[in-house]
């Protein structure tokens, strides 16, 4: 095991530099919670901020990134339309702009695939296709040409992005989806890489609540490595050793700077981690809470129409 001092950077394909652990700034209940995390992380050296409309804080990431002094040019921020604002693109835009008031967005995703009538957040609007909204996205960067410096999606699968790409000028730069050891989407990882689309993982250590720290495996990988590494550790280790941006978020100083951590893991630990994946029954699952395992939806469309065909299971106590 080798710790790495500054975690390592990957390129999108507009050629800019990209760390792979950023922060992300998702608090539900509290939206301005997120504030002492984003402030300390600004410290620890994270140079990666992801925000979104839906998340009820842009104002707020924008303030503590401009009052921490960081030049512009350092930080990378993204954020993303929400599904009730597809017919929208550029107004919506135009507000996150506005509410983040740092001068351009670095990244601007589509949020999810699937539009949803405007106030109605689990209502789908199948008369606008996720392939209309990327079209509207892509002229953004021809109409807000400076202000928005790449595009790209979130919760995308093969599936949705293979349509996408029969009709795009543009390919995403990125897609950011649920991805950790007991979601591993290894295909849509490859697919992907191939196309040269970069990952990124939205809860990569789950909620408050995460299966991750009684994990037998993970905890034996961490005792077996010493010292104080932590799950965390070992967890985003193995998405970022894989390619995968991490995007974990806290509200507390000390776990900021725990996550900002990344080592270098071996071989075994590696395929220990890969193996997860072969136990669907016990360990697979997604912890997104927009997902229902009863109705098999999730803010309005099927696992089918999504492109997660693959069981979900929930965990056992």
């Amino acid at each position: 095991m080798t710790e790495i001092q500054t975690p390592p950077t990957t390129k999108i394909n507009t050629g800019t530099e990209v760390s792979m652990v950023g922060f992300g700034c998702f608090n539900p209940g509290n939206p301005p919670g997120i504030i002492p995390g984003i402030e300390a992380a600004t410290k620890i050296g994270y140079t990666l901020y992801d925000t979104a409309a839906l998340y009820e804080n842009e104002k707020e990431v924008g303030d503590v990134l401009r009052a921490s002094g960081i030049p512009r040019e350092k930080l990378f921020v993204t954020t993303k339309l929400f599904n009730d604002c597809h017919d929208n693109v550029e107004a919506s835009f135009d507000r996150s702009l506005e509410a983040l008031n740092l001068d351009y967005i670095d990244m601007f995703l589509m949020h999810w695939p699937q539009a949803t009538v405007p106030g109605q957040k689990y209502v789908a609007d199948d008369s606008i296709s996720f392939v209309d909204t990327w079209k509207r996205l892509e002229k953004l960067l021809e109409t807000r040409a400076g202000k928005v410096k790449a595009i790209g999606v979130s919760n995308f699968s093969v599936k949705t992005l293979t349509e996408l790409l029969k009709h795009a000028k543009v390919v995403p730069a990125m897609n950011q989806v649920e991805t950790h050891p007991y979601n591993q989407d290894r295909e849509l990882i490859k697919f992907c890489q191939e196309k040269g689309i970069v990952v990124e993982a939205y809860t990569p250590l789950g909620f408050a609540d995460s299966p991750f720290f009684k994990d037998q495996d993970l905890l034996s990988i961490a005792k077996e490595i010493g010292g104080d590494v932590t799950v965390p550790n070992v967890v985003l280790s193995w998405n970022v050793q894989r390619g995968v941006i991490v995007l974990p978020k806290t509200c507390t100083p000390d776990r900021a700077k725990e996550n900002f951590r990344i080592l270098r893991l071996s071989d075994a630990h590696m395929q220990r981690i890969y193996d997860i994946e072969n136990d669907p029954k016990r360990r697979h699952q997604r912890l997104c809470q927009a997902y229902d395992p009863k109705t098999k939806t999730a803010l309005g469309w099927t696992y089918d129409q999504l492109g997660w065909n693959k069981p979900i299971q929930m965990m056992e106590n």
